[in-house]
């Protein structure tokens, strides 16, 4: 799309607006978009000269998906070998899985390690095409942790992974040295900061049960992240690991899958938020070990997916926050739709798009900016042939049911005509 058609102004005429708050369809709706905002919502009266117009037909007008958690770098269900990738070749292999992130309606992602401003500013200005990132830059692991992805040996050699893109993490160890790193990524553009606090699937050398960094460690990079304005999201699966991370002021846990009902009390006192991923652990448990998911993470997968829909069910009876996430991995990041239908079967269609949506843009920090069609807020958009609250499985349908797909005002596909 050429920069003289970004920039004008698009309206979309007898649209039904998606309400993210109330979980309702609202009445038809003209809505103008400028400038990359939702300038004004109106009548059937609402004009703009030499605007481009759009019939919705009585479409259901929606903000855009969110995922927060991907890892656009992780093109290979092996993360050494990624990690070992020269940077040229792991950043090519990082646009298709950008892109068809975008293609499937996810107009926003909060990278979990491994992007940098870099690539969320290419974006932003459109020198590649993909969703708004909000990236963690290099998570941070300890030696052995969920990010150190070197094989066992005699003796290790020093880790390159912070130097490397295809790398989702660095090795940091002692509270100084998580200090700088902290400080590092933020210089760099980290937009929020990750860390390994459990053990994990895909690394080769640390079992689910591992507690990773020490709890004075952990408050170091909290209070780093503090003093930049943002926060911390933490990789961590028992209730022992995730009320370890919440205590030191982790803000956002991720995966989660063996929570307890105490450690969700836990979590909802303390205003932290959840952040499942189901849909990974099918994607590792069926095609991990054909696409070279090395063994030891082979027979960790279990334990974690069986436990995934229970862990929702905890969480929600809790009335725990929850935001949507995917972390797919190599082949299986077609499947970033699926982990709807997932949740869906716990907690049905209204609740899931919520979590996709207005509660991924809080835990982003943009909330009234992402996850709703309102005046103001980022031209962030999908229209969809049907009402995704009775049928979520519409926005599955990538080729048929979502009409259009538009990020920060620019349409990406329009087949409304």
């Amino acid at each position: 799309m050429r920069r003289s058609e970004i920039m004008q102004a698009t309206l979309i005429r007898n649209a039904k607006i998606l309400d993210t708050r109330n979980l309702e369809l609202t009445f038809t709706h003209s809505v103008l978009i400028q400038d990359g905002i939702i300038l004004k919502i109106g009548g059937a009266d609402l004009a703009c000269e030499g605007a481009f117009e759009i019939d919705a037909k009585g479409m259901t007008l929606m903000p855009g998906l969110i995922d927060c958690h991907v890892h656009v770098v992780a093109s290979s269900f092996n993360l050494g070998a990624v990690a070992r990738m020269p940077n040229a070749l792991a950043l090519l292999r990082a646009l298709p899985i950008m892109s068809g992130m975008l293609d499937r309606g996810f107009t926003s992602v909060r990278d979990a390690g491994g992007a940098d401003w870099a690539l969320a500013e290419a974006v932003r200005t459109g020198q590649v095409v993909g969703p708004r990132l909000f990236c963690a830059g290099k998570a941070l692991s300890q030696t052995g942790g969920h990010g150190d992805f070197r094989v066992r040996n005699d003796i290790l050699d020093p880790c390159a992974c912070a130097n490397k893109i295809g790398n989702i993490a660095r090795v940091v160890d002692g509270v100084d040295a998580c200090r700088l790193a902290v400080r590092e990524e933020i210089m760099k553009g980290a937009a929020q900061i990750k860390v390994m606090a459990s053990g994990g699937v895909a690394s080769p050398n640390d079992p689910i049960n591992n507690l990773g960094f020490s709890e004075a460690e952990l408050r170091a990079i909290v209070e780093e992240a503090g003093n930049a304005n943002t926060y911390v999201m933490a990789h961590a699966y028992t209730p022992q690991a995730i009320a370890r991370a919440i205590q030191c002021g982790v803000r956002t846990i991720e995966h989660g899958n063996l929570v307890d009902e105490a450690t969700a009390q836990q979590m909802k006192a303390l205003g932290a938020f959840m952040v499942p991923t189901l849909v990974t652990y099918e994607g590792l448990a069926n095609d991990g070990a054909k696409y070279g998911l090395p063994e030891e993470s082979v027979n960790k997968i279990a334990k974690v997916r069986t436990n995934g829909l229970r862990a929702l069910e905890i969480l929600d009876a809790v009335g725990v926050k929850m935001g949507y996430g995917s972390d797919l991995l190599g082949e299986t990041h077609y499947m970033q739709s699926q982990e709807l239908l997932l949740r869906s079967q716990v907690l049905g269609s209204a609740k899931v798009i919520q979590q996709a949506t207005l509660i991924s843009a809080e835990i982003l920090n943009h909330a009234g900016l992402l996850g709703e069609v309102a005046e103001q807020a980022y031209a962030d958009l999908l229209l969809v042939d049907g009402n995704p609250l009775d049928d979520i499985a519409l926005l599955t349908q990538h080729e048929t049911a979502i009409k259009l797909i538009m990020r920060a005002g620019t349409i990406h596909k329009n087949s409304c005509c």
